[in-house]
């Protein structure tokens, strides 16, 4: 029988805890999860059953798999005060940290970047989420992307410039729009409304991406280029410049994206208009 990796898992916020599940839920020998916090460390632990520890020259200095799920500010520096063998897979699940960031600690490196939020108190089937696999050799991301494979069905090689460019998409596409929401649920509490009214919205608006591109979702005052509604808002923002500035450049943003799409359709209509007749 062939011998498993040993995996040792760094970090013990919202990414670790569900891969650590998924780890052993894939059979994965799971040996020992690091944080610098003790509690952060006790709580994965005590819910995995694996051993913890807060004391980095505590962590098995003989593990296979290292899984670096850590912030990407402190990466860097977690990495020196972790003792691993030179021959040892090192990964990371940071959006915008380069792969190279192991180059001085082991022959065998990578990443592998989920592309999701995640929230402790909030289960996902981690095998419906991409995961973005990089390797420093071919062989190395061979590896990696059968390592992936275990965890996901979803599985994209790409290189480290396109990582950060789906990673800042992501923070438009995801990190946005929720402190949006945090907006609106604010201007409806200040006025006695409940937040719970918006969700069947949010919840069309976002199942409509689904199906449509955005361009074709988008609706709205802007959208329709309705400048009393807008002014009205704005109206009701002025005491808020920074939510009247953010109205704004969305607005904006908006209303530009349409006009390009009816200049583009009344381009196509016009030369509908003047193709010659061939029969």
């Amino acid at each position: 029988m062939e011998q498993q990796d040993k995996i040792i898992l760094i970090g013990a916020g919202n990414v670790a805890h569900h891969l650590a599940g998924t780890l052993l839920k894939a059979g994965e020998n799971l040996c020992q999860i690091y944080s610098r916090t003790l509690d952060s460390a006790r709580q994965l632990g005590m819910k995995t059953g694996i051993s913890y520890t807060a004391e980095a020259n505590e962590v098995y200095p003989d593990g296979d798999i290292y899984i670096f799920c850590v912030s990407d500010d402190v990466l860097p520096s977690i990495i020196k005060t972790i003792r691993m063998p030179d021959d040892a897979l090192l990964l990371h699940t940071s959006g915008s940290q380069p792969m190279d960031v192991f180059k001085s600690y082991s022959q065998y490196y990578g990443v592998i970047y989920p592309i999701q939020t995640f929230s402790k108190k909030r289960e996902l089937d981690f095998r419906e989420i991409p995961l973005c696999v990089e390797g420093n050799t071919s062989s190395v991301k061979e590896r990696i992307k059968k390592f992936a494979e275990k965890l996901s069905d979803k599985i994209y090689e790409i290189d480290s410039a396109q990582r950060k460019e789906l990673h800042l998409a992501a923070v438009f596409a995801c990190n946005f729009p929720n402190y949006l929401y945090q907006v609106a649920g604010k201007l409806l509490e200040d006025k006695g409304l409940s937040f719970a009214m918006l969700r069947p919205l949010i919840f069309e608006t976002a199942h409509k991406v689904m199906l449509l591109n955005p361009e074709e979702a988008q609706t709205g005052p802007a959208k329709r280029g309705d400048e009393s509604i807008m002014n009205m808002h704005k109206n009701m923002l002025k005491n808020d410049k920074d939510l009247l500035k953010i109205y704004t450049i969305l607005s904006e943003g908006i209303k530009e994206t349409q006009d390009k799409e009816e200049t583009g359709d009344q381009k196509i209509s016009q030369d509908t208009i003047d193709m010659p007749t061939l029969w």
